[in-house]
């Protein structure tokens, strides 16, 4: 099975888009302007905050991934309050976020750095 194709507001964020130029720029993809915005009003109280790290987690969310963001907001709003979510919920959790490009192996193809790790200040120099 192939590889998901990365959208092109990811690959701008991760250097994919100047890395392989030739994929991208053949590529017609929506155009959407607008960021994820303020969570929704029906959303619990720890599912809004749960949306706020999401998105903040995640730069490269859109007002069209709302949907997605607001069915893993409302898992992780549920794990935060300490309620008992159970395995069917964490899989759809996992899902999410693999579909919104947020997974440990998106991280580090984005450049994160592990927690706690230093950047090298002659990085400005030669990056």
């Amino acid at each position: 099975m192939p590889r998901p194709r990365t959208p092109r507001a990811k690959a701008a964020v991760t250097g994919a888009d100047k890395k392989n130029k030739g994929r991208f720029d053949i590529r017609n993809e929506p155009t959407v302007i607008e960021t994820v915005g303020e969570p929704f009003e029906w959303l619990s109280e720890h599912a809004q905050q749960a949306w706020r790290e999401i998105a903040s987690e995640v730069p490269w969310l859109n007002w069209s991934h709302r949907g997605h963001l607001a069915i893993a907001a409302n898992i992780r709003g549920r794990m935060m309050k300490g309620d008992d979510v159970g395995v069917q919920a964490m899989n759809l959790l996992r899902q999410c976020y693999g579909q919104m490009g947020a997974t440990p192996a998106d991280a580090s193809k984005a450049g994160a750095k592990p927690d706690g790790e230093k950047t090298d200040p002659a990085d400005e120099f030669f990056d």
